[in-house]
């Protein structure tokens, strides 16, 4: 009970504000329909993929959004990021056969509560989706754009809102949803450290807040104490998926921040900006991966144990689980997709991709990331090592700061045709990606031209600067 006391007051004292004032609910529903002729189509819209693939424009800009969902008639519905109000999702179709939406409808009969409001999942015949507090879900008819009715509530977060407040969202096949309760602080810092910073040890209610929980699909009006602890040790994790291939759970951590400002005695500005890795987790239950207390080295291959709590940049950690593959620093892996499709050629099949939505932290070196990567997969383990599958978005060579990037990839789905979505957070816009050329002959010459961005700043290690 005192440790739970304690991390109610930890987050009073992070909240900016608490859910008490959703507003009242207005059913309002804008309704837009263009035509869109076939002239006006935008091929690939300043993205670069493999030879053989070529993406066009669903859409341009719906507005900041996050995650996306594509229905098995074609129908797309996305997460908006919308702080207050309502209709916080968006609803597109494409009448004309064309793959650009000419019908945009925004709906959400509930009170938007953030702008960490992330998911968008069809799952059994029903869309859910997430604002930063509440999970919900609605029922989908084919015939229809817009889903049945108002929305059911499925689960509530009561605890203040929060900093990596997004309710990430996973199915298995048992009836099961797993649910993401990221920690809203980098190492779970001692407010009273003097001199160097302190974790507190130990840190209180990671069990709750830096972990994975399990609930019943189905539940209605739920809160987390209604379900159960599935894995701990996990800072803040935005992309979550189950992986038919195997029927186990994967999700990516965004790793912590500081390492230099926190420890600067065995830290350079540099080791902060390369490290710690964003951890590529295949995650079981009773897992614990060992945050705060610990991080993961992708250059040393181990997971090492946090300054806050005596690691030195050298001190292994044992005690917890190691992640199937460290990925670049401060990527911010935003969504996971595992291809199941067959439109693609036959190496993406069960592969994974994700969405880097790119740094905001690595200053004085340049931000990175800014991709959808690809990794082989087989028998649910890597294969190989990231890929650069999607690039341009953004715009420049050198990111210095995160504004810079003209856009920010955020959410991914696979079409009913094996197609795949990719949508980016800034002004919304959306692009479906195909392939076109020969499945038989795709292979490393195709990802050597893409090999080749590796080089570009937000993509490579940088070159340590002077007293740095």
């Amino acid at each position: 009970m005192t440790r739970y006391l304690l991390l109610c007051f930890v987050l009073l004292q992070i909240s900016c504000k608490n859910n008490s004032d959703k507003k009242k609910v207005n059913p309002v529903i804008t309704i837009e329909t263009t035509k869109v002729l076939n002239e006006d189509l935008v091929i690939n819209g300043d993205l670069f993929f493999p030879e053989g693939f070529s993406a066009i424009v669903v859409v341009d800009s719906i507005g900041p959004s996050r995650h996306i969902a594509v229905n098995a008639n074609g129908d797309i519905y996305a997460k908006l990021r919308e702080p207050n109000g309502t209709n916080g999702n968006m609803a597109l179709r494409d009448t004309s056969g064309n793959g650009v939406a000419d019908i945009k409808q925004r709906f959400g009969n509930y009170p938007n509560d953030g702008t960490f409001a992330t998911e968008m999942r069809i799952h059994n015949g029903y869309l859910y989706f997430s604002s930063e507090q509440v999970i919900y879900r609605q029922k989908l008819n084919t015939n229809q754009l817009i889903p049945e009715g108002n929305p059911e509530v499925i689960l509530t977060d009561y605890f203040p809102k929060r900093w990596h407040n997004a309710k990430s969202l996973a199915f298995d096949k048992k009836g099961n949803m797993y649910v993401t309760f990221s920690a809203p602080t980098n190492a779970c810092e001692d407010p009273n450290s003097v001199g160097q910073i302190k974790g507190m040890n130990p840190c209180p209610g990671v069990e709750v807040l830096g972990s994975i929980w399990k609930f019943d699909e189905n539940r209605l009006n739920q809160s987390q104490q209604d379900g159960q602890l599935y894995a701990t040790g996990i800072r803040s994790m935005v992309a979550i998926s189950w992986n038919d291939e195997d029927n186990t759970l994967y999700g990516l951590q965004h790793g912590r921040d500081y390492l230099h400002n926190h420890a600067p005695q065995y830290f350079s500005k540099w080791d902060q900006a390369v490290l710690p890795s964003e951890e590529f987790m295949k995650i079981e239950e009773g897992d614990n991966f060992g945050w705060p207390y610990s991080y993961y080295d992708h250059f040393k291959n181990k997971k090492l144990i946090a300054p806050e709590y005596g690691g030195d940049g050298k001190k292994e950690a044992t005690d917890y689980k190691n992640p199937i593959m460290g990925l670049p620093a401060h990527w911010a892996p935003n969504d996971l997709l595992f291809y199941k499709g067959d439109a693609f050629p036959e190496r993406y099949k069960q592969g994974a991709f994700i969405a880097f939505h790119g740094s905001m932290n690595r200053t004085p070196y340049p931000q990175a990331g800014y991709i959808v990567a690809f990794i082989p997969f087989n028998n649910g383990k890597p294969t190989g090592e990231w890929e650069v599958f999607a690039d341009g978005f953004a715009g420049k060579d050198t990111i210095v700061t995160m504004p810079d990037a003209k856009y920010r990839p955020m959410g991914l789905a696979e079409g009913p045709d094996g197609s795949l979505f990719i949508s980016e957070s800034k002004q919304g816009k959306i692009w479906k990606v195909s392939f076109n050329g020969n499945k038989s002959e795709f292979g490393e010459e195709q990802l050597q031209e893409m090999e080749k961005a590796k080089s570009k700043s937000y993509l490579k290690i940088p070159e340590k600067l002077k007293n740095h």
